[in-house]
């Protein structure tokens, strides 16, 4: 392993750290979060801060930006020792962070939401022009104007980001930034970065898109269960090495061992399924058709926006269709059918969105489990909850899924986002669903986890189940799919064997050049 010196890409060795951390040490209930972490950031510098989901670093950057305060240690900003007690504290020091969770009031504008993050009077002076300004520049544009209930996931992410780089940083704090972003976007987002760091910025950048890492960054400090374990220069490691030092073993990557059966039977079938969003910004869904067969995994792509959040309602039963054909589950008509009667059929979903929408934060995981799973797992007897059930499911999806937590009555809110996520996901896979319909799969997991999560998707399909797995990260789709269709302004694609379409043709249609095939554009001509 290379380990690196401070004064790296060109820093004199006498070069005093921005921000130092001294022995930090922060303790939960039964969870040693950070364990004496020593941390050392230097101007200019983009650093990776790396570990496996519950490692520690959420905690430790939470400190750095004064949302908690540890239990022991230092802290030192430009050499001399500070307490960081409070959020507004770190931004007039010249901190800023950009949050894996969004802190934003859905009811709210684009530029209402930025304005609460700041708090110099001056700096709030002729907003919504300095928005259109600073996003335009950095790639990551924003109407002021639109209400935060009516934007994608990305479009969201971009609100934090702006937020933060509005403000003239010191130190950026960046937490899986680009886990929602589409290649185009995290391409202009590094630029972004670069040139900050050129001009002295800090960057801290949380990350389990190792390959992004390597990319971006000049060092990384490598946690595991609360203790740094390691640092080095990302350059001069593969993505699977990094891998192995953050989980402590050796990386094992999904066996896709099926074939496509053509011949078996079709689970999941939608026909022309054509529905108006309620969103006033929000993308239409025209006749949109695709089958999904036994034992198949079929995955969707496309850049945010796209009608993805409509497609993923329409599945689920969230938004009704005109017409209970619309979409049949082991031929049974469930168009009409909401998410309850779905369910009953042999559905089970994950959304995109895991707080709120996966899971109600403040219900314990026992909770969490019952909420979708009180059908499949018989939960409830005669109208009651059966306890003992609940709590043994919900341990069970524990177990299984490596979710590090104390047990299933700690809340949903303790955990962090990659292990709610794992249990999330974990919990509708364990109900063994005919058909699964699963969006972002693994936004933010770490890379054990998300191969944990893959070989799940992919042995709940030897088992014969339909999945269809709406993803963002082609890798992903690439990875796991039989199957591949790309929608793109609310249309779908026809379906293509992975095998047998290139990166160039997909990002073509994620483009929107072309939403149909050969075949059909020559028929149609």
């Amino acid at each position: 392993m290379a380990l690196v010196k401070t004064g790296d890409a060109g820093r004199a060795l006498s070069v005093q750290p921005l921000l130092r951390l001294s022995g930090i040490v922060k303790q939960f209930p039964g969870c040693l979060a950070n364990d004496h972490v020593d941390l050392a950031i230097m101007p200019g510098e983009i650093h990776a801060l790396l570990g496996e989901n519950g490692a520690g670093k959420s905690t430790l950057v939470k400190i750095i930006y004064g949302v908690q305060q540890p239990d022991a240690g230092e802290i030192a900003w430009r050499g001399a020792r500070t307490v960081i007690a409070s959020p507004s504290f770190a931004r007039n020091l010249g901190i800023g962070m950009v949050f894996q969770h969004f802190s934003l009031f859905e009811a709210l504008t684009v530029a209402e939401n930025i304005a609460l993050g700041i708090n110099d009077r001056k700096l709030r002076k002729d907003l919504t022009h300095r928005i259109v300004e600073v996003s335009e520049a950095y790639g990551l544009p924003l109407d002021p104007n639109r209400a935060v209930h009516d934007l994608s996931v990305g479009e969201r992410q971009r609100i934090e980001i702006v937020r933060c780089l509005l403000q003239d940083p010191k130190l950026l704090i960046m937490d899986e930034p680009t886990s929602v972003l589409t290649p185009q976007e995290v391409e202009k987002l590094f630029t972004t970065l670069r040139r900050l760091a050129g001009e002295g910025c800090a960057i801290l950048y949380i990350s389990h898109k190792l390959d992004e890492i390597r990319a971006l960054c000049e060092r990384a400090t490598i946690m595991r269960l609360g203790r740094v374990v390691a640092e080095c220069d990302p350059r001069q490691e593969s993505a699977k090495k990094l891998a192995e030092l953050m989980i402590g073993t050796s990386l094992k990557a999904p066996i896709h061992g099926r074939q496509a059966d053509e011949s078996a039977a079709t689970r999941l079938e939608v026909r022309n399924l054509s529905i108006k969003s309620d969103q006033q910004f929000g993308t239409d869904l025209k006749s949109i058709s695709f089958t999904v067969r036994a034992g198949e995994i079929l995955g969707i792509g496309g850049i945010a926006g796209n009608g993805q959040n409509e497609l993923m309602a329409a599945l689920s039963g969230e938004t009704l269709s005109a017409e209970a054909g619309t979409i049949s589950l082991d031929g049974v008509a469930i168009g009409k059918l909401g998410p309850d009667g779905r369910r009953a059929s042999g559905g089970c979903f994950v959304p995109e969105e895991r707080n709120g929408h996966g899971a109600v934060r403040d219900m314990t995981l026992a909770e969490n489990a019952l909420l979708s799973g009180y059908r499949r797992r018989g939960l409830v007897q005669i109208g009651v909850i059966d306890d003992s059930r609940t709590t043994s499911f919900a341990g069970e999806v524990i177990k299984g899924f490596d979710v590090r937590t104390t047990g299933p009555k700690a809340e949903a809110r303790s955990l962090s986002g990659g292990n709610l996520q794992k249990f999330i996901v974990g919990r509708e896979i364990l109900q063994k669903p005919a058909v699964l319909v699963v969006s972002q799969p693994t936004w933010g997991v770490d890379a054990g986890a998300a191969a944990a999560i893959h070989q799940a998707l992919l042995d709940l399909a030897a088992q014969g189940a339909a999945i269809v797995v709406i993803s963002q990260d082609l890798d992903e789709i690439m990875a796991i799919a039989d199957r591949i269709a790309v929608i793109a302004g609310g249309r779908l694609s026809p379906a293509m064997a992975v095998g047998s379409v290139t990166i160039e043709e997909i990002g073509r249609l994620m483009g929107g050049v072309s939403t149909t095939s050969p075949a059909e554009a020559a028929h149609a001509s």
